[in-house]
């Protein structure tokens, strides 16, 4: 999605329309427009079998094919950017599918997890779970990462500068930076920033449409889901209680719009991701129960009220510069 400077400022405020599904038992039906509603998503480990016999799992393919339009098209070659002498370039990884690059969003991660002396296949799918306080957004030090009134944390590749803060705060290192674009290469390229960082941004234009995401629509055992926010968070609290199963993504980091279901403990399947090695290296990101949020905590708010007032000058005078140079033009960047 390309936001132009109209829309970025229309939708920051926006009060939100959405269509939705919402879970009747355990599967989806469709609901009438609400626009007070902020959405939220439950992804049901259970259901998910990893598209068992497919290279790529579907909500895979479905990300990859809604969002090709907005993956990064570097220049090359690439220069260093000061002070560290060496950039993140992915370009030519485009094909990865078993992490989160630039150029995929989503990724399905396939573990052996131990539980009560038993191992159990389980597959998570893994993406931006979108926090209710995103420090990812407040802690952004160009002004350009947005939690928008719908739910999803949006972040416009237009004004970012690839400083990867949003994913030196995520507990989850959601963000990825590809370099050789974006607005540094007009403005500084050899000192600031590094290039633009690339996540889900949850389809916020098919939200916006009345549509559920692209990865939701794709899954064929329901294993996720989309519907107003309160609807998901009871759903998922009730599921937890009459099956003795277990919920992440309620507390965590402040709380998220998205909620894990599982029968495994989370603390196990956490367990599991560190341990698990991916081409001989260390497990990625994993998934720890009751991580707290960098803004709930003093020096947290504190960077948070420091960096505020700079993202809004910084955010302005950016704002002036693609106003001068043609930058984001309104009638070629609608969404």
């Amino acid at each position: 999605m390309s936001i132009s400077r109209r829309n970025f400022i229309k939708r920051a405020a926006y009060s939100g329309i959405a269509a939705t599904a919402v879970l009747s038992g355990v599967n989806k039906t469709a609901a009438a427009f609400n626009t007070t509603d902020e959405y939220a998503t439950i992804i049901d480990v259970t259901k998910c079998d990893g598209c068992h016999g497919l290279d790529t799992p579907r909500c895979v393919s479905a990300c990859r094919k809604k969002n090709q339009d907005k993956f990064p098209q570097p220049e090359k070659p690439i220069m260093d950017y000061w002070p560290q002498p060496k950039h993140e370039d992915w370009s030519d990884k485009q094909n990865l599918i078993n992490r989160l690059t630039p150029y995929n969003w989503t990724y399905v991660q396939h573990l052996q997890v131990e539980h009560e002396g038993n191992i159990h296949q389980v597959h998570v799918p893994r993406r931006c779970l979108h926090c209710d306080n995103p420090p990812c957004s407040s802690l952004c030090p160009f002004g350009v990462n947005e939690k928008m009134p719908e739910g999803p944390v949006v972040i416009n590749p237009d004004g970012c500068f690839g400083g990867a803060k949003c994913r030196d705060v995520c507990p989850w290192q959601i963000p990825q930076r590809q370099a050789g674009i974006g607005l540094y290469q007009e403005v500084v390229p050899k000192y600031a920033g590094g290039g633009v960082m690339y996540k889900c941004d949850l389809c916020y234009d098919l939200v916006q449409k009345g549509q559920e995401p692209a990865c939701i629509s794709a899954c064929p055992n329901n294993a996720i889901s989309f519907g107003p926010k309160k609807d998901m968070q009871s759903y998922a609290k009730n599921w937890v209680k009459d099956k003795g199963g277990y919920l992440y993504g309620d507390l965590e980091n402040g709380g998220t719009s998205t909620y894990y279901l599982s029968l495994i403990p989370f603390n196990a399947i956490h367990d599991a991701i560190i341990e698990q090695e991916v081409d001989g290296k260390p497990g990625k990101p994993g998934m720890p129960v009751g991580v707290a949020n960098i803004l709930d905590k003093p020096a947290g708010m504190a960077r948070s009220m420091l960096i505020a007032p700079f993202a809004g000058l910084l955010a302005a005078g950016l704002s002036v510069y693609k106003t001068m140079t043609g930058v984001d033009n309104d009638e070629n960047s609608e969404a």
